[in-house]
């Protein structure tokens, strides 16, 4: 088999691909032998028949041989991808030139190729990381939390406000589906805590015991429900005095000083922590800004969005829900779930563009060696040899692919390395901070 590549306009190539009559041959015998078994012939056992008895029960040795080249020009096709090394992003559009009915094959498959972006900036990139220094409010809100923990809850009979314990009768009626009504008493709930129904939480401010909310909002299905919520009874927190006695006796501080010590270097391993799961992310969108959207091929938006859909089925399978249903409860329709997975779907794009473009842009081509040692990794992984995922990868027309993430990774490697941090105030951040696993190194996993 040959084939030849010529360059389009718009990322698009055609290749032409010759096939001799020999390979024709052999791919028209398998399919032969593929009826043989769906086919019950007096006299042969299934997979014995001769190909001319064969042929004269489908038709005859032309629509043999159409069979025979409808499944197997896909695969020629995936073997003129890898020896032509073309990035294909589509579905080709595949004409026939010769050989429909004898001789040798020779076909043409028109497609849309991963287009080379340059990029430009890489080198001057600053990735704002959260700071690491705690503020005075959030150490306050941790001090806060430890007096809650010894907190008792006082009646008052003013109006409500957000943090407030208020106990209700709650009556939910969903006008569409009687099963779903909800008819509790004594139900205790937190002001602010967003975790009854749509505007509560703002209704419910400055009334009083013994007053009665009513409003529609979302129920616990996601349907409209109509919410009737007789208040019963307001209570307040209120936190112990912050003494150096009560930190004493309620944590492992001697007095007010070292508590607030300890909750600074606390708070500061933590957000080491979260600074280092945002690097990547930061990162990554900050390289994906440098890709404009007018380059972006809305084949690669689309394979991404139908891989996310995929990909969202197959979870909600696992948990015996469908796509319908998530669409219900989640209150949105597919054409919305559609736009908000088309977004993720482009920055996903940008950024696999935007990599290769560094990739290229730093000479960091994945070498021999390199593709080697990552065959040999993933292949580990998968349970199977490395010559095989090797073989697999040529045969599917995927080696350019793998290849490409190799590079991908490399540029990632050289993007963490070469960019500046700084925090919110626009300070720079020591890199040796990501040197490590944080999480591992203060005991935090």
């Amino acid at each position: 088999m040959q084939a030849s590549v010529t360059v389009l306009e718009d990322n698009r190539v055609k290749l032409t691909i010759e096939v001799d009559s020999a390979a024709i041959e052999k791919a028209i015998e398998a399919t032969a032998k593929v009826f043989a078994e769906d086919i019950n012939i007096k006299g042969f056992r299934k997979g014995k028949a001769p190909r001319n008895l064969i042929e004269s029960r489908i038709g005859g040795p032309a629509v043999l041989r159409a069979e025979a080249l409808n499944s197997a020009i896909p695969d020629f096709y995936a073997r003129a991808v890898a020896d032509t090394l073309i990035d294909p992003i589509a579905q080709p559009k595949i004409d026939i030139l010769s050989g429909e009915e004898s001789g040798d094959l020779s076909f043409t498959a028109e497609v849309e190729v991963r287009p080379e972006v340059a990029i430009a900036g890489h080198r001057d990139l600053k990735v704002t990381i959260p700071s690491l220094n705690p503020t005075d409010d959030e150490i306050e809100a941790q001090i806060s939390r430890l007096r809650e923990s010894d907190s008792e809850l006082v009646r008052v009979e003013r109006g409500v406000v957000t943090g407030d314990i208020v106990t209700m009768n709650v009556v939910g009626v969903d006008p569409t589906d009687e099963d779903a009504n909800i008819d509790v008493d004594d139900y205790m709930y937190t002001v602010g805590s967003d975790a009854l129904t749509d505007g509560v939480d703002q209704l419910i401010i400055g009334l009083k015991a013994g007053e009665v909310l009513e409003l529609t909002g979302r129920g616990p299905g996601g349907s409209a429900m109509n919410w009737k919520l007789d208040l019963v009874e307001v209570r307040e927190r209120v936190l112990p005095e912050l003494t150096n006695e009560w930190v004493e006796e309620n944590t492992e501080y001697a007095d007010i000083d070292a508590l607030r010590e300890g909750l600074v270097g606390q708070l500061t391993r933590m957000k080491a922590v979260e600074a280092q799961l945002a690097r990547r992310d930061q990162t990554l969108l900050a390289l994906a800004a440098l890709v404009g959207d007018d380059v972006i091929p809305e084949a690669l938006v689309q394979s991404e969005i139908d891989y996310r859909i995929h990909d969202l089925e197959h979870r909600l399978q696992s948990q015996r829900l469908d796509i319908e249903t998530f669409l219900r409860v989640t209150n949105q329709t597919s054409e919305q779930l559609v736009e908000v997975l088309k977004e993720d779907a482009k920055k996903a794009v940008r950024i696999d563009l935007g990599l290769r473009g560094l990739a290229k842009a730093e000479g960091l081509g994945a070498s021999e060696e390199e593709i080697a040692e990552e065959l040999e990794t993933t292949a580990a992984s998968m349970g199977v040899a490395a010559s095989l995922l090797a073989e697999n990868l040529i045969e599917t027309g995927r080696q350019v692919a793998f290849n490409a993430e190799v590079a991908k990774m490399k540029a990632s490697r050289w993007l963490y390395d070469n960019v500046t941090y700084v925090d919110e105030n626009g300070a720079e951040l020591d890199k040796s901070l990501f040197s490590e696993n944080q999480a591992d190194a203060f005991g935090l996993n």
